[in-house]
């Protein structure tokens, strides 16, 4: 017989929806999670030139962008204990002042190791507030409503991308440090969190989950398509404005090209509740890692600047899905009291394949150069996509060969 935990906690019934103010806030909150790293994507090249006197300076200014996301997937379970121990909306203010205040730093920090330190920092930040996003949507919202609002971060979520890229971009025109000033709208949204957000009544469960009996085979798996994914999508921003630089591109037009993937992500946020009331889970995923799979070919193998403008809107609406699609898998196998801890190991999945990225990608890119990983990279989740789109079909038909 599974025992409770002792910190078990369940939603009160009968609670009506938090106010617009309420859900505004949750939604701004969402805006500064997944474009925390890539804000400083068009400086790049030009923190390269900065550092290039430092040993190994090419990597180390690419890991000043992904440092942020391994510190992210290693704080990951203390955070998701946090979140389920003290709550979601104390973890969240906090974090986003944790935000201000690292991301900032960089404007100031001429030593790049303390840099690196300070985008450390950052991630603790951003992994406390994707974690307490998640599980106040999956504390706020069932069924359809949970489905459309998970839907509607994505958008959100994308749209900072759309945004803040190419305003990052301009940015970087002035100087390369300019950018990390973006970081301070957290402490606007921190406000707004103390004024309007407030953690749903819980009262004491009956017998639930325990926490170690959460982490089945099917959120483990999820796990795993997370980080494998975010690995190969990653790529744009961190090897895209290499590929644009080398045609002679500027750190404008770098930044509004990378954005390119997440006006498709927000189309992909837009249609999600409406394509999973239509396929089935499996489906989603298959359809998912085909389109990011069919994007990065187009980017490799095109070449061009449009070519691979195009290729940044297909991948784009795959992840555009997969997000979505991923959380909501989670929040219907998590027991509530251990909400925090689930979606902690999603956020560290997702954040540890952006660290990864360029340590994965790098060998291709010495053998063939970047176009060509870009294509290899979409070779393999296009035949990956084929493949597991073949075993779903003969699952299903073994099953109704059962009835």
């Amino acid at each position: 017989m599974i025992q409770p935990d002792r910190g078990a906690v369940a939603m009160a019934p009968g609670r009506d929806v938090p106010d617009r103010a309420a859900r505004a806030t949750i939604l701004a909150a969402a805006t500064l999670t997944i474009m925390a790293p890539a804000v400083i994507a068009p400086s790049l090249p030009a923190m390269e030139q900065v550092f290039a006197d430092r040993p190994g300076a090419s990597l180390l200014v690419r890991l000043a962008m992904t440092i942020t996301s391994l510190t992210v997937a290693v704080s990951a379970p203390l955070v998701g204990f946090a979140a389920d121990r003290t709550g979601r909306r104390r973890l969240l203010v906090s974090c986003l002042v944790l935000y201000a205040l690292s991301g900032t730093a960089g404007y100031c920090l001429n030593d790049l190791w303390l840099l690196l330190a300070s985008r450390a920092l950052l991630g603790i930040a951003v992994g406390g507030i994707m974690t307490a996003v998640n599980a106040t949507i999956t504390d706020w919202f069932d069924g359809a409503a949970r489905a459309s609002f998970l839907g509607l971060q994505q958008v959100f979520a994308s749209l900072s991308g759309v945004l803040f890229l190419p305003l990052a971009g301009l940015l970087a025109t002035v100087g390369w440090r300019v950018p990390f000033w973006l970081y301070s709208l957290a402490a606007v949204v921190a406000v707004l969190a103390v004024l309007t957000v407030r953690d749903r009544p819980r009262v004491a469960a009956p017998a639930v989950a325990a926490p170690g009996r959460a982490f089945t085979r099917d959120v483990l798996v999820i796990y795993g398509l997370a980080l494998v994914a975010t690995i190969f999508f990653y790529m744009a921003p961190t090897q895209v404005p290499f590929l644009l630089a080398s045609q002679g591109i500027g750190p404008i037009l770098v930044g509004v090209i990378v954005a390119g993937s997440t006006v498709a992500s927000t189309l992909g946020g837009f249609a999600f509740s409406a394509l999973r009331g239509r396929m089935r889970p499996g489906a989603v995923t298959v359809l998912c890692i085909a389109l990011l799979g069919t994007g990065w070919v187009l980017v490799g193998a095109v070449g061009t600047v449009a070519g691979i403008a195009v290729g940044l809107l297909v991948g784009g609406l795959g992840v555009g899905f997969a997000i979505p699609h991923l959380t909501l898998r989670l929040s219907e196998l998590a027991p509530p009291a251990c909400r925090g801890r689930v979606f902690s190991g999603l956020v560290a999945g997702i954040f540890l394949g952006q660290f990864l990225s360029p340590l994965v990608v790098q060998p291709l890119i010495q053998a063939f150069g970047v176009g060509a990983a870009f294509t290899w990279a979409g070779v393999a989740m296009v035949v990956g996509a084929t493949i597991a789109a073949a075993g779903t079909r003969n699952a299903t038909s073994s099953r109704k060969g059962t009835r």
